[in-house]
């Protein structure tokens, strides 16, 4: 080695391609240096960020994926991820830039001295060597640059979803067809102004991580403006035991009571309003609910759902229509089993277009637009079995979002997130809650519909209120407080016989005292809509228990007739007479078992 040759310089230098050395810097600090036979600048270089990789990956085993995601979003990480990632990008620059000066000083030292052509060849690569390093370092940029963005994407994303009031969060006006907008007047025109002192916020403990968790899923109607929250199911989750089960009420529910507070010394015992126009009959009035003008609907909406169900809800997320269709598309579709064939001769279109909506039986993979298609369509079956479509493209999302559908559209999920998805859940405990979920079986999920007849008492045409249904609130409130110690499979049966809504008569043959009424009551336990009215049945000819199904009854309700036919070991004898006015008709005998609802916890 020539004398004054630099002192990291290797001993013997051979030639080495300065591109070379700095491409393998790019690929991790040091291997550049170790190529140039700088072995202990190398470790020098690659030190650093091994230390740091074996440091994230300690911490990294110690937490599932689903936690991991919750720890992504918070706002300490996001913030720590950015300023790492300018860190990276400058420590990798040096790195590349040192081993492609070593690369040049070796590779001129054999030049001193020599003849001018041999100069020119090496000014030449020189150049050459320049221009590589130019586009190794632009690559290594491109990279980091893209890091960046998506950092700042998903922190863009996050702050929407947990700070609906920051700059640039509006949400997305929906653009879907629906129903008429459901709001009492003074939901759609000018708020009435407050009558009474500001209702301040009350100081609510954060969830602990080990009590029960109620969280409110809204799907609100944004068309023309308005905002009907047409979907209200609450997620109730056990994290003792990893259970869950969603309650979802009917958008035409009223009479629901109201707790004690503002809102009952306002509307009364009861909030008469179809529960779906709530939101925004309260959203401008200081007076009734804490928060501002984007929260207060929502925090009278977990109260009001909190005193009908007797939980402690206390979080709530939203997602409007058109949210949920782009994030659909954004996972590429999803796979539902649909269950009872859709047809609507005249679903809604934009434009005020209607056309014809069929969706078989079967497994279905449903793009956005199909799968809100599926969840919307109420207008040739019931708004109940629309609740059950809607939680079963629920169930059907959570059991495909995986990261490899995630991470391809992290683009298109995160602007349709962004835009039409908010909460008021802690960021901080996301982790917590991402954790639980992921340790709940999303097939073991429960989903109970308050549905009449069982659950509510519906009327087709009160003035001036129109259509409605009135909450049976001790049965609802029966079937929270029994969610999680019910056997499942009773449970699931009990769901069934009230979907089914058949109206049940029990009429006392035996002419035991109470008989009937005990044994209606025993059958409303199951789920049937039981009822014991006060009419002598005519017995003659009848030995034992009878059960009649009027007007085709065996057939349109089948799981009630095999199970009346179970408990009482009798076969269900089909009558045709139009003027009988109930579904099945049950007459005691002699041998009627004695059967008692076990009393209410």
């Amino acid at each position: 080695m020539q004398a004054g040759h630099d002192s990291h310089l290797p001993a013997g230098p051979q030639r080495r391609s300065a591109f070379t050395a700095a491409f393998l810097s790019l690929l991790f600090p040091g291997l550049g240096q170790a190529y140039l036979g700088a072995y202990k600048r190398a470790l020098g270089w690659a030190a650093p960020p091994t230390l740091l990789g074996s440091l994230v990956a300690g911490f990294a085993v110690q937490l599932d994926l689903t936690e991991l995601a919750g720890i992504a979003l918070q706002t300490w990480f996001l913030g720590g991820v950015f300023a790492l990632n300018l860190v990276l990008l400058a420590y990798r620059g040096a790195s590349i830039f040192d081993a492609w000066l070593i690369a040049r000083a070796i590779d001129a030292a054999p030049t001193r001295g020599a003849s001018a052509s041999t100069m020119t060849l090496a000014r030449t690569a020189g150049v050459v060597s320049l221009a590589g390093l130019v586009a190794v370092v632009l690559v290594m940029s491109l990279a980091h640059v893209a890091v960046a963005r998506y950092n700042l994407l998903l922190a863009n994303t996050a702050d929407c979803i947990f700070d609906p009031d920051a700059e640039g969060c509006e949400p997305t006006e929906s653009e879907e067809p629906g129903a008429s907008p459901t709001a009492t007047p003074a939901a759609t025109g000018t708020p009435e102004p407050s009558v009474g002192p500001e209702v301040s916020a009350p100081s609510v403990p954060p969830w602990d991580g080990q009590e029960r968790l109620n969280i409110l899923l809204i799907g609100a109607d944004e068309q023309g403006g308005g905002h009907n929250t047409d979907t209200l199911i609450t997620l109730s989750i056990d994290p003792q035991t990893n259970q869950a089960v969603m309650f979802q009420l009917p958008r035409d529910t009223v009479d629901v009571p109201l707790p004690a507070g503002p809102l009952r010394s306002f509307f009364g015992s009861v909030y008469q309003g179809k529960i779906n126009s709530l939101y925004v009959n309260v959203r401008n009035r200081p007076d009734l609910a804490p928060g501002n003008n984007r929260s207060r609907g929502y925090n009278a909406l977990k109260a009001v759902l909190g005193e009908l169900y007797g939980l402690d809800i206390k979080y709530y997320v939203e997602v409007n229509f058109r949210g949920f269709r782009d994030a659909v598309d954004a996972l590429g579709g999803v796979t539902v089993n649909v269950q009872v064939p859709v047809l609507d001769n005249d679903f809604p279109r934009p434009n005020d277009q209607r056309i014809r909506l069929f969706i078989p039986a079967g497994m279905q993979h449903m793009t956005g637009p199909e799968a809100l298609d599926y969840a919307r369509s109420r207008k040739s079956t019931s708004d109940f079995e629309r609740g059950a479509r809607q939680q079963r493209v629920l169930v059907s999302l959570r059991q495909q979002m995986d990261l490899a559908n995630i991470l391809p559209n992290i683009d298109s999920l995160a602007g349709a997130v962004g835009n039409n998805v908010r909460t008021d859940f802690p960021r901080e405990l996301l982790p917590q809650l991402l954790g639980l979920a992921d340790k709940i079986d999303a097939r073991s999920i429960r989903s109970v519909i308050f549905t009449p007849p069982y659950y509510q008492v519906e009327c087709l045409n009160c003035p001036p209120r129109g259509y409605i249904i009135q909450p049976r609130v001790e049965r609802i409130r029966a079937a929270v407080r029994e969610a999680f110690t019910i056997d499942p499979d009773f449970a699931e049966a009990r769901e069934t016989l009230a979907g089914e809504g058949a109206s049940v008569w029990v009429l006392n043959g035996s002419g035991r005292q109470g008989e009937a009424a005990t044994l209606a009551h025993y059958l409303n336990y199951l789920g049937m809509a039981a009822t014991a009215p006060n009419q002598k049945p005519d017995t003659s000819g009848l030995a034992d228990t009878t059960i009649r199904a009027y007007n085709g009854a065996e057939t349109a309700f089948p799981f009630t007739t095999q199970t009346l036919e179970t408990i009482f070991d009798v076969t269900v004898e089909p009558v045709a007479d139009p003027t009988v006015l109930t579904d099945f008709a049950i007459v005691t005998g002699a041998e009627t078992p004695q059967l008692t609802a076990p009393p209410a916890p």
